[in-house]
């Protein structure tokens, strides 16, 4: 079993503290996404993991054993990075089989590992090549492929797509994903893209300046977030938020219309205290009404995303599926369903949620 570990894990450099005291339990087998935006140390962590940053405190174990203070090359570990870090002069098979030649492995068991991971990765028509001859998505599968022959117990990849167009990007987490469905292996996979954290994870991990602030599984982070950064940074266009005020005996959002009165009062909320109200662009609608301004559309086709600028000064983004399209400066109205909506406290930015009574 091929699990990993983190117990009250810390990275410090210097004085500066980048990891703070993390606890996570990766399950065998597990496809699970550090996700966070630039600086919140997700490729830290992938590293202190891999072994190529000491941890500070705390422990890492993989399969039940202690890999704390051992060396990369002792932890059954294989790495993908950003960079495909390819040898020019080595044909793909070459360079999948690089690492097991350094370490003396017979040249037919490297031979038979390479066709093998070839053949997963749909490589076999390319194995005589160069890397010069091959597309940027060939050669992140030959990395991936080199990281394959070495049969580790745990995959870790650091934005291998960051380098790739979108349409090579969409077909390489294809490729992935297939790929981890056909060897039912651990994979711990870095990116600041929620797009792929969600289509790619079996478990998400979202981080913030070296703590986590959230993990589990995809949806259940996209519906519900524990707190307002989780919640503005899965989803894509991101989570509205405005400043919500008492209307009757719930809360409202000032200029948008809700049915029946508001959104129902959490039982955490005191009396008459403030409560940010969050909106996904799907759960605001255009209305009748002159409140907000039009800036701007996307039309992307089968949807339209218009971007509002509403009466309080917060600008809105609002998925629209009707053929008629609204212009810039038209005035407009917005609606939306409470029940859609969530509440945060605006000062701390934990999530507030309904009584159940509500």
């Amino acid at each position: 079993m091929s699990g990993v570990t983190l117990s009250g894990v810390v990275k410090r450099f210097g004085t500066a503290q980048v990891i703070h005291g993390v606890d996570l339990a990766i399950d065998h087998g597990e496809f699970c996404v550090f996700v966070g935006p630039s600086g919140c140390g997700k490729s830290t962590l992938l590293r202190m993991v891999a072994g190529l940053e000491e941890t500070t405190s705390g422990t890492i174990a993989i399969g039940g054993r202690d890999v704390t203070r051992l060396d990369p090359s002792e932890r059954g570990v294989a790495m993908v990075f950003q960079s495909y870090a390819l040898y020019p002069h080595m044909t793909v098979a070459e360079n999948m089989g690089f690492g097991l030649r350094m370490t003396g492995v017979p040249r037919q068991t490297v031979r038979a590992k390479v066709i093998e991971a070839a053949a997963i990765l749909r490589l076999t028509e390319l194995l005589e090549r160069r890397p010069k001859a091959l597309s940027g998505g060939q050669r992140q599968r030959v990395a991936i492929g080199r990281a394959m022959v070495r049969g580790p117990e745990v995959f870790l990849f650091d934005e291998p797509l960051s380098n790739l167009d979108a349409e090579l990007r969409v077909e390489m987490r294809v490729e992935i994903a297939r790929m981890h469905r056909q060897l039912g292996a651990t994979m711990i996979y870095v990116t600041h893209d929620q797009v792929e954290a969600m289509t790619l994870a079996d478990r998400i991990v979202v981080l913030r300046a070296g703590r986590v602030e959230q993990s589990g599984r995809p949806l259940d982070l996209y519906r519900d977030p524990d707190n307002r950064f989780v919640a503005g940074f899965l989803g894509s266009p991101a989570m509205n938020f405005l400043a919500g005020r008492r209307q009757g005996d719930g809360i409202g959002a000032p200029g948008l219309s809700a049915s029946p009165l508001g959104i129902p009062l959490p039982a955490t909320l005191a009396g008459g205290a403030p409560a940010t109200v969050g909106l996904r662009p799907q759960h605001l609608r255009l209305i009748p009404g002159d409140s907000h301004v039009v800036e701007m559309t996307e039309a992307l086709g089968g949807v339209t995303y218009v971007h509002v600028l509403a009466q309080g000064g917060e600008k809105l983004v609002v998925e629209h599926r009707v053929e008629q399209i609204p212009r810039r400066g038209d005035r407009v109205g917005l609606g939306f369903d409470p029940g859609q909506a969530m509440l945060f406290d605006p000062a701390t930015g934990l999530r507030l949620r309904a009584s159940p009574a509500a």
